[in-house]
């Protein structure tokens, strides 16, 4: 064997080493960005070396790639195994999800040599489609996995035709043999744009963030506390002259439609500032998740649009999701979802609410609306780059959609987004 050692004598240690580094350096910009360190020159370079990697890769590679990128990427949707009581299941759970992701590259590379090989276009000009439209592929409804997320604080810019371009630059310099082709990627080089932020509205809209755990958040007799915190943080906002304020996701864990004098309590107080909270709705024998907004002695409630695979409902086939429910959630009954995306106004200004998974989703960004109110629950996952995951894809969104993103979290730090830059940000408590 000298120097190749092969894993089961099919993997060797280069082929292991191009996917692991390929992996990596598509990752980095993730890194990068949940140390605090996050800057456009390199993000625009380790992105585009990940992709001459990938692309220069054979089928194996891309196999190595996906599975690293499922580790690097989406380890942390394991955590919350710890409040389900199945923490030695994560290790088990995060290889899946490794596993996952290189059936689905490996599938792809396969498939490109067989095109080849049967209609003689070289396998390259299928992978770099494939890398084109992996946006569009969402294994259980999961759909944070986007290549071009990496140029999202970079100089290359987040749209299709962008990626387009630097994909068909690494790819003819590779056919050709050629760096002088790299320099077609200036074509798509678009950084972020100057933010017009309003002073005068960012001052007149409060963010909470809370800093309680899982087990805090669902203990009954801790519920007074929760309810004291949110009536305290208003009258704080009055005193300060807000005119709205916006609560995380189930801040209040009950189902608010159930207590009729917190929310006539509720409604007094928004007779004096704009209140959009999250807690949990009783729809006729269904639980929903929704936001709550109270304006002018009123309250509309919105529902979840796209709810949490696994964690708000199960995606596998009845008979297997009925299996899974009794095992690992106790036979708990699933959300579900609304079917119409709501929007209000508020004063002068027209909002979109989004709650913590779905604010992530292309769904809510239909019409390309120009506010939106997002609240979540970030205690399932943290300490993890799952704030910093959700927070790039929210500048993403932003980016791509013109959308100004107020977010208000639990467990990690709130913020404003406005063309993809995060104008403003509180720390945790």
């Amino acid at each position: 064997m000298g120097n190749r050692f092969k894993i089961s004598g099919y993997i060797t240690t280069f082929q292991l080493t191009r996917g692991f580094f390929a992996a990596l350096l598509a990752s980095l910009f993730l890194y990068l960005a949940w140390i605090g360190w996050s800057h456009p020159l390199p993000n625009t370079i380790l992105a585009i070396l990940a992709l001459y990697l990938l692309l220069l890769g054979e089928s194996k590679v891309w196999i190595l790639f996906g599975f690293f990128i499922g580790l690097f990427w989406f380890w942390w949707i394991m955590m919350s195994f710890r409040f389900y009581g199945f923490p030695w299941a994560m290790p088990i759970g995060i290889f899946l999800m490794g596993l996952l992701y290189a059936i689905i590259f490996g599938v792809a590379a396969i498939l490109s040599h067989f095109i080849e090989a049967r209609f003689h276009l070289p396998s390259i000009w299928i992978k770099a489609l494939f890398l084109l439209v992996a946006s569009t592929i969402h294994p259980f409804g999961f759909d944070w996995f986007k290549p071009e997320l990496m140029f999202v604080e970079s100089y290359i810019g987040i749209e299709k035709w962008q990626l387009f371009i630097v994909l068909m630059a690494i790819l003819m310099t590779i056919l050709k043999q050629n760096l002088l082709f790299l320099f077609a990627i200036i074509f798509a080089y678009q950084p972020l744009p100057e933010p017009t932020q309003n002073l005068s509205e960012l001052h007149a809209i409060k963010l909470i963030t809370t800093d309680i755990s899982v087990e805090n958040k669902w203990n009954p007799k801790l519920l007074d506390r929760q309810i004291d915190l949110v009536m305290q943080e208003i009258d704080t906002a009055l005193h300060s002259k807000k005119k709205l304020i916006i609560f995380p996701e189930s801040v209040l864990p009950i189902f608010l439609n159930k207590n009729e004098p917190l929310l006539t309590q509720l409604k007094e107080m928004s007779k004096k500032i704009s209140i959009v909270l999250g807690a949990l709705k009783w729809d006729e024998g269904v639980p929903r998740n929704s936001a709550y907004i109270f304006h002018q002695g009123k309250v509309k409630v919105t529902d979840k649009i796209v709810l949490v695979p696994f964690g708000e409902r199960n995606p596998l086939p009845d008979w297997l999701g009925e299996w899974v429910n009794k095992i690992f959630y106790d036979d708990a009954v699933d959300y579900e979802a609304s079917s119409v995306i709501i929007d209000y106004t508020l004063g002068n200004e027209t909002y979109r609410n989004a709650i913590c998974y779905e604010s992530c989703s292309e769904q809510l960004y239909i019409g390309s609306p120009k506010k939106m109110i997002v609240m979540s629950n970030n205690g399932w996952f943290t300490p993890s780059i799952e704030p910093t995951l959700q927070r790039l894809l929210l500048q993403y969104y932003s980016r791509k959609y013109g959308t100004t993103i107020y977010h208000s979290v639990n467990m990690s730090p709130s913020y404003i987004i406005q063309k993809g830059r995060v104008v403003w940000r509180n720390k945790r408590r």
